[in-house]
């Protein structure tokens, strides 16, 4: 997979969570959160899924395997889709991180670093859901 989320400082315990036994997960991929504390790779690919966290390592379809652990904290190196500013409040756009707009949510987290659009930047992961309507 491209685009991974890359972990430089962990700063809490990654946390199991539920997955689906038949679904390959990369390590770095950002994780859909769904009902009962289950992640999951689809919801994620565009823009607009819950974000649950970051998968804290790989796990290979069908291997029996139903629980991942998935960081919920830390600091983390991702691709820029479009200009981010330091400080911004960001969003999850196919596995790539950008500014967040106007009312946006979900939120993954907070930039620690201006980038432009193709460039690496460290930022913190910080899920969060906000009902601005």
């Amino acid at each position: 997979m491209a685009n991974e989320h890359i972990l430089v400082y962990d700063l809490e315990n990654q946390i199991p969570f539920t997955v689906a036994d038949g679904t390959a997960i990369t390590k770095g991929a950002v994780l859909a959160l769904t009902d009962p504390m289950t992640a999951a790779t689809a919801g994620v690919a565009v823009s607009g899924g819950i974000v649950a966290g970051v998968a804290g390592s790989e796990k290979i379809a069908s291997d029996g395997v139903t629980k991942l652990g998935v960081y919920r904290s830390g600091i983390f190196k991702a691709t820029c889709s479009g200009a981010v500013t330091a400080g911004d409040a960001l969003v999850n756009w196919g596995n790539f991180i950008s500014t967040a707009g106007i009312n946006a949510e979900p939120l993954i987290g907070t930039a620690f670093e201006t980038g432009a659009h193709g460039e690496t930047i460290f930022y913190e992961l910080q899920p969060i859901t906000v009902n601005l309507a």
